[in-house]
């Protein structure tokens, strides 16, 4: 059977710097931007891309962010180190946006991602109709030591799927653990490391979180029961810093829900998309 997936490349320009990227995308009607974890990619979205019901009137597009997977790292990678920042973040999704011609997308991140989507909901609202904040908080530091995942002597892929794997659910389908695992193991060299740069040492998102204006671009979080990163404690005060956000707690879920357990995380994707009127987009 051939997938409905449909994959692209498109270059972009992020703080002068010339990226290729590469991204999926199924369905039609409302566009839905997906954006991955920390040291993954956009095959974490393909059950819902794959999902006729969701895709019959909703656009899913998900990208590599740079230097992930088929994304691959800018000319003169080897002289520089990989570290994600806010600013660069911001830009990339940004520069995503304005290049694929999308009109007011939700905006629906998980990990990083979710936290990247707040950001945006702050600093730039009208670029989107709404926002899917999966497992995101306000700050989480860290509570390992990221250099562990780019050393010499130690397989940084199998350190980082070590990691995540404390964070998948027990419900979740052992073939789906071993797949989101897999990702990791597959992370390109010192990626987690700089993606978790940014996810555990810029707070900067704290103060932001009251100037959200919900009424205007409606916000609302989804959070795993077993995700031990970002709690639902986490995410609920996350959730109540922001006037007018909604909340939603999955019972048998962890950290990485759209791949860790699809059939599980289905239901509150589509209740998330419910709470975005269509005529926003």
């Amino acid at each position: 059977m051939i997938e409905p997936i449909v994959g692209h490349y498109v270059t972009i320009e992020v703080q002068g710097v010339t990226q290729r990227l590469y991204f999926e995308e199924a369905g039609q009607g409302r566009p839905i931007l997906c954006l991955h974890t920390a040291g993954a990619d956009t095959r974490q979205w393909r059950h819902l891309m794959n999902d006729a019901e969701v895709t019959k009137a909703n656009r899913l597009i998900a990208f590599d962010m740079p230097w992930h997977s088929k994304s691959l790292p800018p000319e003169g990678f080897q002289t520089r180190e990989y570290l994600l920042t806010t600013e660069t973040y911001i830009e990339t999704v940004l520069g995503m946006v304005a290049a694929l011609g999308l009109d007011r997308p939700v905006l629906a991140g998980c990990s990083m991602g979710g936290r990247i989507a707040l950001q945006l909901a702050a600093l730039h609202p009208d670029k989107f109709s709404g926002f899917i904040a999966i497992e995101a908080s306000d700050f989480q530091p860290a509570w390992y030591d990221i250099d562990w995942f780019d050393r010499p002597d130690a397989h940084g892929g199998e350190m980082g799927a070590a990691l995540v794997s404390a964070n998948i659910s027990p419900f979740a389908p052992e073939a789906e653990r071993w797949n989101t695992l897999w990702m990791f193991m597959q992370s390109g060299p010192g990626v987690f490391r700089g993606d978790l740069s940014f996810y555990t040492r810029d707070d900067s998102l704290i103060a932001r979180l009251g100037q959200i204006d919900t009424a205007k671009t409606p916000v609302h979080l989804i959070v795993g029961a077993y995700d031990l990163t970002c709690t639902p404690e986490d995410a609920k005060r996350t959730a109540d810093a922001i006037p007018g956000a909604t909340l939603s707690v999955m019972d048998e879920v962890g950290h990485f829900p759209m791949s860790e357990h699809p059939e599980g995380f289905r239901p509150f994707f589509i209740e998330a998309l419910g709470k975005i009127p269509e005529h926003a987009a």
